[in-house]
């Protein structure tokens, strides 16, 4: 649990860090866009060079994302392995039973396994390198265009800031109950997958009898303290968005562009 990095900030003073929230968070909508057009093999060699350099910018170290993607191997294989042997289509190299392995489910199977990681390791980079503070008033000033529509845009960008900003102390918990479970003669890696399952739920309850404890306490403090959001509060963090930003944002675009004229039509 402790691998878990979603929500952790790495403080720094690199050019990713020093970057605007909003132009990060756009960056990371356009990355998901163009990465669909990431279907062969020299538009995925590109997008991961691109990606590499991202990280490399950020002066994060590799092992800490590698240390990231640990947690979701599992989603990772079964979805590649899902690929590959269910997946119908071109010369089938293999096939036994309801199971099948050609050359297309290969190919599907690489590039959904190549696009899990670069999303991973992209989305992480833009957490490690933003607070989820500055993460929530970048989603706030982005939705801002829809607050005519009656959007409870601030209550959207405190929701994110919370959800975020607890996802660590969430991993956590969850690591001191595993250990106190553990203390208690609990295995969570023994029998078979029932068995797993069945062992989990001494975790879940006390996870979620804390979680609640906590959201309870938070919001008698919010109240408490006379929190309220929306018009007229007035904000400590000012956004400032610079030359470097508008950069980041031209060159996703170009890269965008540059990905579609090289991907397999």
């Amino acid at each position: 649990m402790n691998n878990v990095i979603l929500g952790r900030y790495i403080p720094g003073d690199s050019f990713i860090h020093r970057l605007d929230p909003r132009s990060k968070l756009l960056a990371l909508l356009v990355y998901l866009v163009i990465i669909f057009w990431a279907n062969n093999l020299i538009t995925n060699v590109i997008l991961s060079l691109f990606t590499l350099f991202a990280i490399l910018l950020s002066g994060i170290g590799f092992k800490v994302f590698l240390n990231g993607l640990k947690p979701m191997v599992g989603i990772i294989l079964f979805t590649t392995l899902f690929q590959m042997f269910f997946v119908r289509g071109g010369k089938v190299l293999f096939h036994w039973g309801i199971i099948e392995i050609s050359d297309y489910s290969l190919t599907q199977a690489a590039l959904i396994f190549a696009r899990f990681v670069l999303i991973l390791s992209f989305s992480t980079l833009v957490t490690l390198t933003t607070t989820p503070l500055s993460l929530a008033d970048a989603v706030e000033s982005l939705l801002k265009p829809l607050k005519p529509l009656k959007v409870p845009v601030h209550e959207i960008g405190l929701i994110l800031s919370l959800s975020l900003r607890f996802v660590p102390t969430l991993m956590d918990d969850t690591t001191r109950i595993m250990n106190a479970q553990r203390a208690r003669g609990v295995d969570f890696g023994e029998g078979n997958l029932i068995q797993k399952i069945k062992a989990t739920v001494p975790l879940l309850i006390p996870l979620f009898a804390s979680s609640f404890k906590r959201a309870d306490a938070l919001a008698t403090a919010m109240e408490s303290r006379g929190y309220q959001g929306g018009d007229g509060r007035t904000k400590y963090r000012i956004l400032s968005w610079k030359a470097p930003d508008t950069l980041v944002i031209i060159s996703l675009l170009g890269l965008g562009i540059l990905l579609f004229f090289l991907k397999k039509h």
